[in-house]
């Protein structure tokens, strides 16, 4: 459409960047052309320690960080006092906790645990925060770092710990909370002088896809919900976004100096590559948060958490079942919505009409279920922005517009690009989300480019 630059020729675009950390936010009120990277000032000339990676035999079929851990004989922790970050997630591929392997592990010292959104039991509830609390089961005393306070680790917490062990299972998208968690972790153990040790775990979406808008520099700031300055779908694991904040100036909030000296040791999984999504690891999902419960609403989080999000008409889910795969509507009749949104023609995806229990109202509720029919051609991101423009095409006006404060900033901390945002409030029905999508991929593509210096795995 007319007003919307295009993306410069790929050649010339890799001619303008520099490293992948400084992805420029936009500023301006329509798609923009992909902006160059900029490489942040350096505080000292020091180069940083590369983190040690610690290489285990390999036993059949994929090995999780835990795994190798153990089959190293637990010699990256023995003798030390360890925190564990983790929640209920943190298993081995037997399906054991990570709490009770290293509390069994000859020569392990675990002597506290750190609970993420949702608690290390997955008893609270999304955004509700809970104090720190002595664990039943197995005694120890667990860390809130969902407090309302403070969701980094204090000094007091890590002052009797030589390591801070973090196993927690990551889907793949930017606004899940547990790579800002590790991100924090990593600040506060190098800030104390304390040794941060990832115990990697699959992306379940795989290592190859990369989607969505990239994270404004502005938005990067105190951001729970968008910590990395990453496309919305990242295409790394846990261990590799550590090893990206440990190497790259300026994604850690602390001193260039205090980067450099931290100690970061990852422990790699086996037998997974890049190209595996979670179902062909042979691994159990465990649910890892309340809503995601399967590796169907891991594929759907993407697909549908921006579409609808607050003042969206759209809700993720049909009745009480289908969550994040399936689509609704507050006011919209289902005819409306479909033909609308089968006329697209997504590349990838289907839809196909279900029916569920609504406990709320008694009565079966209908919606669509988004089926991912050819996984190659599937953009998990896309789906959400034709979601929030047919949002106000349903509704006849633009809800956007006239959304309160509070719900504008969580979901342009969300979505990651305030430029996006201001479209969408400006121009609501008539946004060329097109535009948007094709600079999007230019810059995804550029920083799966770059993002290869921090790869673990092929």
């Amino acid at each position: 459409m007319s007003g919307v630059p295009r993306a410069l020729p790929l050649p010339r675009f890799f001619s303008l960047l520099m490293p992948v950390l400084s992805l420029l936010g936009c500023s301006a009120s329509q798609p923009p052309a992909p902006a160059p990277f900029k490489t942040p000032v350096v505080s000292t000339p020091t180069p940083p320690r590369s983190p040690e990676i610690v290489v285990a035999p390999t036993l059949k079929g994929v090995m999780l960080g835990i795994d190798v851990l153990e089959a190293e004989g637990f010699s990256v922790v023995k003798g030390k006092r360890l925190g564990l970050l983790t929640h209920p997630a943190g298993v081995n591929r037997h399906g054991v906790p990570t709490i009770d392997v290293l509390r069994k592990g000859p020569g392990v010292k675990l002597v506290a645990l750190f609970g993420v959104e949702h608690g290390i039991n997955n008893e609270f509830p999304a955004g509700k925060n809970y104090a720190s609390y002595t664990d039943k089961r197995t005694g120890l005393k667990v860390h809130s770092l969902y407090d309302g306070k403070s969701r980094k680790p204090t000094k007091e917490q890590l002052k009797d710990l030589d390591a801070l062990v973090v196993d927690l299972q990551d889907i793949g998208t930017r606004s899940y909370t547990f790579i800002s968690a590790m991100k924090l972790a990593a600040e506060a153990c190098f800030e104390n002088g304390k040794e941060l040790i990832i115990l990697d775990r699959p992306n379940p979406l795989g290592g190859l896809k990369v989607d969505g808008p990239p994270l404004d520099a502005a938005l990067a700031v105190n951001n729970y919900v968008g910590a990395f300055r990453v496309p919305y779908v990242h295409g790394l694991t846990m261990g590799e976004l550590a090893r990206m904040a440990k190497e790259a100036p300026g994604v850690l909030a602390i001193p260039e100096t205090v980067r450099v000296r931290g100690q970061l040791t990852i422990v790699p999984m086996r037998g997974w590559t890049r190209a595996m999504r979670w179902s062909e690891t042979g691994l159990t999902w465990v649910a890892t948060s309340p809503h995601v419960q399967d590796f169907a609403a891991v594929q759907g989080y993407p697909m549908t958490g921006l579409g609808c999000e607050s003042p969206s008409g759209f809700r993720h889910g049909v009745g009480d079942q289908y969550a994040f795969r399936g689509l609704s509507h507050m006011t919209a009749k289902i005819d409306a919505y479909e033909k609308e949104l089968r006329a697209l023609k997504l590349p990838g995806i289907q839809f196909r009409r279900v029916s569920a229990p609504n406990a709320r109202t008694g009565q079966p509720s209908i919606g669509l279920f988004i089926e991912i029919s050819d996984w190659d051609e599937w953009r998990p991101a896309e789906l959400n922005f034709w979601l929030l423009k047919l949002t106000c095409k349903l509704e006849g006006k633009n809800p956007f517009t006239a959304a309160k404060v509070n719900d504008k900033v969580i979901f342009v901390k969300l979505l990651g690009s305030s430029a996006f945002a201001a479209d969408l409030v400006a121009k609501g029905a008539t946004i060329d989300v097109e535009g948007w999508l094709r600079t999007w991929r230019a810059q995804a593509k550029v920083y799966q480019e770059q993002s290869k210096k921090y790869w673990i795995y092929r």
